[in-house]
């Protein structure tokens, strides 16, 4: 009797070791990866952005689910690697139904300190067609370190939404991400991006968007593509992971002064 007890009683619950209220810097560099997103048309009303605990790799924060352009600090909460609630107080709260997509590639990859999960509208009909996402512009040079597709199809059949919408299937999209590169493909979805900082998830999630336009209006113009090279492709994504800075440092000052000019 005694043993059933012990198997029936769960763990100690983790949640309660986390220190609060959220690091308010984080919470607004958060806010500014949503907002920036927004206004670049990379995010729509859907779509959302994680960034790893720094003081506990085995969290991650996220935004109540909410549309992007609408996050403010308030919105934002703690997840485990489970992609549950952290802080009881959040408990009700409505969260992402693809929120496994975060915390499985966490796990996974656990040189990701963010992830950025858009349906980037020009990246899509490159989830759909023989056409392959490669870089042609030294920004987008991480596009260089891979470009694998995801099929739902293969993981459980047919008759899906597309949706990453449990552990399963977040496992299997982590694991088609592998171990080197940036972005993963969703088929007739959009696309799953990574990066050792948020500030550099948001530029590569951006960059995937503009790549895919310039390869799309390359390809109208006619003949061979002239791509990068995987030496000069590597040697660009090396450049702009520490390039990224200067972009992010202009969207944070223009969502902090939105935020603002929201409280006057």
């Amino acid at each position: 009797m005694q043993a059933k007890a012990q198997k029936m009683r769960r763990p100690a619950p983790r949640r309660g070791a986390s220190p609060y209220p959220l690091d308010r810097e984080l919470a607004d560099d958060l806010v500014t990866a949503n907002r920036t997103l927004a206004r670049l048309a990379v995010l729509d009303a859907f779509g959302h952005v994680s960034v790893r605990d720094p003081r506990d790799p085995h969290r991650y924060l996220i935004s109540r689910s909410i549309a992007p352009q609408s996050v403010t600090a308030a919105d934002i909460l703690a997840l485990d690697l489970d992609s549950e609630i952290v802080d009881p107080r959040d408990e009700g709260k409505l969260l992402y139904r693809e929120r496994f997509i975060h915390g499985e590639i966490y796990k996974t990859r656990p040189d990701v300190n963010a992830v950025v999960h858009s349906h980037s509208p020009t990246v899509v009909p490159f989830t759909v067609t023989r056409a392959k996402l490669k870089p042609l512009l030294h920004n987008a040079g991480f596009l260089g370190l891979g470009v694998p597709l995801f099929e739902i199809r293969k993981s459980v059949g047919d008759g899906t939404d597309l949706m990453i919408v449990n552990p399963r299937l977040g496992r299997d999209l982590a694991q088609k991400l592998g171990k080197d590169a940036a972005v993963v493909l969703m088929r007739g979805h959009g696309d799953s991006v990574v990066g050792p900082s948020l500030p550099n998830a948001v530029f590569r999630a951006y960059y995937t968007e503009i790549n895919a336009r310039q390869q799309l209006a390359a390809v109208t113009l006619g003949g061979p593509i002239n791509f990068m090279t995987r030496a000069e492709a590597r040697t660009a994504n090396d450049a702009m992971l520490r390039g990224s800075a200067r972009p992010w440092a202009l969207w944070r000052k223009r969502t902090m002064a939105e935020l603002r000019a929201e409280d006057e």
